[in-house]
């Protein structure tokens, strides 16, 4: 895949008659993952009414600016696009489609019109309408959570200043309509709604419950003091407690918790996790700055490792490619290309983003993807796009005509 310049057309009709002749023939994988229970619930490799299916990832960054203006860059064509207006965010999530723009009083969701379909061997690749789908009121900065499908199952919502736990049904996403499957309430918070399958995980105060698509406990509960930080993986939905991690997975149709505890003497625990989408290793920062160091939890083995940190910090995200890479944004606006297996520094930038990491940490965004790295600087009101396996390489810059306050990878 390369995401650098146009395909032409007709090597793009060829390819994907190609793909739907040949990738669905092969034999499915035995064993049952996150995106397996997309497959099994009815989804037609991720096709909706009226999408088109491409040769190959439709990539681009949805971007909000700080008056809730929502642009896509088309990474292919390097052209903008209005999308609408939204709420303007405290916090945005993404799940390779959505963006999910976040304030204390509810979420706006914007739908960038391209996506992924992952059939664990090979890949379907969408485009449809892009659009401001709608808001979902709540109390406080919701916590979102979603799998690696955006066209089955569900999406997860917590809202903490007043507990409610929001499990929307994402199929009916996929064709512009906001469906709550449930709308728990519960006691004010720090919380979780992981969806799993055709189930959802609540996590809230010191337990974990688990719920049918109608909300009703289904008997499956678990420990999990303070949960806070959650992704899901082709392995398995994560959600981070005081010590260590629960990773929920469907077993011929039952849900099944697992614990990933932290090694012995492990000091600070993992706030958040990032990774390239749906990969099973996953970052994040140990302490404050990663002054504790880098925490790597790979999902499919079950096992913590640290990593020791550089030099102070504001994010990681794991690449989980054939090299190891790991990404990291210091507190001097460099990003560094670590070895994700020793924490060696492999290369750097310069700093790009030191005004905006002065003026606004929170809003600098790193993102892997499998070729190339996305940061977005909002005071510098840039974009760059860094070859994270070519001695980080500044491959392509972009002016966007609003501030990037918050940006995320669309098309995966």
């Amino acid at each position: 895949m390369s995401p650098l310049r146009p395909v032409p057309s007709s090597l793009l009709a060829a390819a994907a008659v190609l793909a739907l002749l040949t990738g669905c023939a092969t034999t499915e994988p035995a064993a049952t993952t996150a995106s397996d229970s997309a497959a099994s619930s009815g989804d037609a490799h991720g096709e909706i009414a009226g999408a088109e299916e491409l040769a190959e990832a439709q990539l681009g960054l949805t971007l909000v600016g700080p008056g809730g203006q929502a642009t896509q860059l088309d990474l292919l064509d390097e052209s903008f696009a209005d999308l609408g207006a939204v709420r303007a965010p405290d916090a945005v999530h993404s799940d390779g489609r959505y963006l999910f723009a976040i304030d204390a009083t509810g979420v706006s969701i914007v739908d960038s019109g391209v996506w992924t379909w992952d059939h664990e061997d090979h890949f379907h690749y969408y485009r449809a309408a892009s659009r401001v789908v709608g808001d979902i009121e709540g109390a406080g900065i919701a916590t979102i959570a979603t799998t690696t499908s955006s066209t089955t199952g569900g999406t997860g919502l917590f809202f903490p200043e007043s507990g409610e736990a929001v499990l929307l049904d994402t199929e009916a996403l996929s064709n512009g309509e906001i469906v709550e499957r449930f709308r728990i309430a519960g006691e004010p918070g720090e919380g979780i709604v992981l969806p799993v399958g055709s189930f959802a995980a609540v996590a809230a105060g010191d337990r974990v419950t688990v719920h049918d698509a109608d909300g009703a406990e289904v008997g499956v509960t678990e420990d999990c003091l303070a949960p806070r930080g959650t992704i899901t993986t082709r392995v398995g939905g994560v959600i981070g407690c005081d010590d260590g991690a629960i990773l929920l997975t469907v077993d011929d149709g039952t849900p099944q918790i697992e614990r990933i505890p932290y090694p012995t003497g492990a000091g600070s625990r993992a706030e958040g996790f990032a990774n390239r989408e749906g990969r099973p290793r996953v970052a994040a920062l140990a302490g404050e700055d990663g002054a504790d160091g880098i925490w790597i939890l790979d999902t499919r083995a079950r096992a913590w490792t640290l990593l020791p940190g550089p030099e102070p910090l504001l994010q990681v995200t794991a690449v989980d490619d054939n090299a190891a890479n790991l990404l990291a944004l210091t507190r001097s606006g460099r990003v560094l290309v670590l070895d994700g297996e020793s924490g060696a520094v492999r290369a750097s930038t310069e700093p790009l983003v030191s005004a905006s990491v002065a003026d606004s940490a929170g809003a600098v965004h790193l993102i892997a993807d499998q070729q190339r790295a996305y940061l977005s600087g909002p005071t510098e009101q840039m974009l760059w796009e860094i070859d994270f396996a070519d001695d980080a390489r500044i491959a392509r810059t972009f002016t966007p005509t609003t501030a990037p306050l918050f940006a995320v990878l669309t098309g995966r």
